[in-house]
């Protein structure tokens, strides 16, 4: 229960400074914010589990829109090791969606 508070507060203070980089007449909604970090939440919590490296790897990929290459270059691994972390990040993502759902 700490840690889950420790994390969403974490993650609260990160998307707050990224908001502060806005332009205020670009500034979201408070739904919006609170919708945001909710999905911030689900993401952290659907990543737990997975080794650094891999989730590292998988969030250059996803969110940093790098390409393999470009993420076995960024992390010191190779294009297959990056390629494969990927490919363990998604499924483990998708067993936390669609195979541990009530």
């Amino acid at each position: 229960l700490v840690i889950d508070h420790w994390r969403r507060d974490a993650l609260e203070r990160a998307y707050l400074q990224a908001l502060a980089l806005v332009p205020e007449a670009h500034y979201p909604s408070p739904e919006v914010r609170h919708e945001a970090l909710l999905c911030l939440e689900r993401i952290a919590q659907m990543l737990d589990g997975l080794k650094p490296a891999v989730r590292e790897a998988f969030l250059l990929y996803q969110l940093g829109g790098l390409s393999h290459a470009q993420v076995a270059e960024q992390l010191a691994i190779s294009s297959r090791t990056a390629e494969r972390h990927v490919a363990t990040a998604l499924l483990h993502c998708y067993r936390v969606c669609f195979e541990e759902a009530p």
